[in-house]
């Protein structure tokens, strides 16, 4: 049977279990894409299930392949629930097969892929997906000191490595761009656009982080694996290598005064714990465990994933995001055999978030509370909890002065199509402080990303997710001095030349003169990708980054404002 023929559809607008995910470029037919999971499906346990319709081992394993790859970084691995709702059991066997069939095949229209209409799953897959879900589910192993030191290399000692830059390059203007579907990282030269290297690093590599001194570049991969790239060396390249866990997302080094380039740390998805470790070996010291409880129902949370990670400018403290407890850590390295930990409640499901422009505030997205986070870095306590628009993602934000209200940090959603400007000035704004003064309007949901610069007078934002590809291929962009105006449309993936594929435009990132926005046009695996330059004074194209080794770019960091947190 067709899915679009099945009775059931006309029951999808009310789903209540419907999930967002995040997309796979590989899978351009639908309008949202789960992404693989790192863990590996085969060691996990298998727990067998009364209640939950009979499963072959052989289907079970499949199926169980399918969750880790397509699921649980939404649903959790423990299918707790996080930015995608529970899938435990008790919910899950309650709801029924044809229930459940009819949410996988069809999706909603709250962000739930629609994994069997988009053709992703076959109408077999679909119903043993929904089999799946009613049984117990698995639980990876854990990942403790021994499984880290086992996998730690040291590929050039400290002592060995240049005591001063050894190439050209103008590194406040180097990018690293993630290579999602290749496991690398492209180093291209702002100045000349140009790949100068791609370099080999984990499983789809999340972020990319600056060492406080500039050298050295973090990156991490999903796969929980952190390279260590000194910048200084002749070609760029490796010198130390970790996997912290089995999942992960957050890596950040320490900034504080007297401590530049002195930690690391490393926040895990599985198991559920950060990791500190020496700055310039990796060498692990601590793991700290996140295991517990939440903040607005005091339950115990066996699976609370570590989210963002930002370094206090105002301690010698890293901030660590919760994910499911909503609690935010201000973890003190002064001794590192001695943590002390300061524990902030806030709000459930807490996601990405950055500094306000005076780097003393940490503006933080509770993502499935909507609401936005206000952490005092200096006062080591919450300043304000702020509703704002539907499932905020602001990557970092982007700080600006509004012509009416002052400074403001902004957040666009990927439910829907708002911006939420943010006052951040409570010495000389103090009636709008912790406000949101003014909400935007556009051109739909589904952003992930935005951006401006001290040096510009633009508000940039796309809408990776947003299941028109017109606008999903496009960005927003806003005049910070006539914000009324509304927006302007710049056609990204128009301008990227790529006549096929998906064409998803990504992440705009400034380079260091304030004067250019890169955004990447993501394609599949397959298919030609491309990174677009735009001159921000014009809003007119400037160059397209076209190379068969750019396959799936997707963030993109700036040296100088990725090491100065410039946003």
């Amino acid at each position: 049977m067709k899915y679009w023929k099945h009775p059931l559809c006309l029951a999808i607008a009310a789903l209540s279990l419907a999930v967002h995910a995040v997309p796979n470029p590989e899978n351009a037919a639908s309008a949202y894409q789960g992404e693989a999971s790192a863990i590996d499906p085969a060691s996990a346990k298998v727990v067998r299930s009364p209640g939950a319709p009979d499963l072959t081992e052989a289907e079970f394993e499949k199926a169980k392949k399918i969750y880790f790859q397509r699921c649980a970084g939404c649903h959790g691995v423990l299918r707790k629930g996080a930015t995608g709702k529970p899938l435990t059991p008790d919910i899950t066997q309650q709801k029924g097969q044809a229930y459940l069939e009819a949410l996988i095949g069809y999706g909603s229209p709250a962000g739930m892929p629609n994994w069997g209409s988009s053709g992703q799953f076959s109408p077999e897959e679909v119903t043993l997906m929904a089999k799946y879900v009613m049984h117990e589910p698995p639980t990876p192993p854990e990942w403790g000191m021994k499984e880290m030191l086992n996998t730690w290399e040291v590929f050039v000692k400290p002592e060995d490595r240049p005591k001063k830059q050894m190439n050209d390059l103008n590194l406040d203007n180097l990018f690293s761009v993630t290579l999602r579907d290749d496991g690398k990282i492209a180093l291209i030269d702002g100045d000349t656009k140009k790949i100068v290297k791609t370099i080999e690093t984990g499983y789809a590599v999340h972020i990319s982080r600056m060492s406080a001194s500039g050298r050295y570049l973090l990156v991490i991969g999903r796969d929980a694996r952190i390279d260590m790239i000194d910048l200084w060396m002749k070609s760029p390249g490796k010198v130390a290598e970790i996997k912290i866990g089995i999942e992960a997302r957050s890596v950040e080094t320490s900034k504080f005064e007297g401590y530049e380039d002195k930690y690391t740390i490393a926040g895990a998805y599985w198991p559920p714990q950060f990791t500190i470790m020496d700055g310039e070996t990796l060498e692990p010291l601590q793991i700290v465990s996140t295991r517990g409880m939440t903040v607005d129902k005091q339950e115990y949370h066996p699976e609370p994933r570590v989210a963002a990670i930002i370094a206090s400018h105002e301690h010698p403290e890293f901030i660590v995001n919760v994910k499911e407890t909503g609690k935010v850590m201000l973890v003190n390295y002064e001794d590192i055999n001695n943590l002390s930990i300061t524990t902030i409640g806030t709000a459930p499901f807490l996601h990405d978030g950055g500094w306000d422009v005076s780097h003393r505030y940490f503006m933080t997205a509770a993502n499935q509370s909507n609401k936005i986070a206000v952490i005092d870095s200096r006062e080591r306590k919450m300043a304000a909890l702020v509703d704002v628009g539907k499932i905020p993602h602001p990557g970092r934000g982007a700080n600006f002065v509004h012509p009416g209200f002052g400074p403001v940090w902004a957040t666009s959603h990927l439910g829907d199509e708002t911006i939420s400007l943010i006052g951040t000035d409570p010495d000389k704004h103090p009636k709008q402080a912790w406000k949101v003064v003014e909400t935007l309007k556009g051109q739909g949901g589904g952003s992930l990303f935005i951006k401006t610069h001290p040096k510009s007078k633009h508000l940039y934002l796309d809408t990776t997710f947003h299941p028109d590809a017109t606008v999903s291929q496009s960005v927003a962009v806003f005049d910070i001095n006539n914000l009324k105006a509304g927006y302007t449309v710049l056609p990204i993936g128009e301008w990227s030349g790529i006549k096929e594929g998906a064409k998803r435009v990504v992440q705009p990132e400034f380079n260091a003169n304030g004067d250019e926005v890169w955004f990447s046009v993501w394609n599949g695996q397959e298919e030609p990708s491309a990174i677009v330059v735009v001159d921000d004074k014009t809003l007119k194209l400037k160059k397209v980054i076209k190379d068969k080794r750019l396959i799936t770019p997707t963030g993109k960091f700036n040296v100088k404002n990725t090491q100065h947190d410039i946003y």
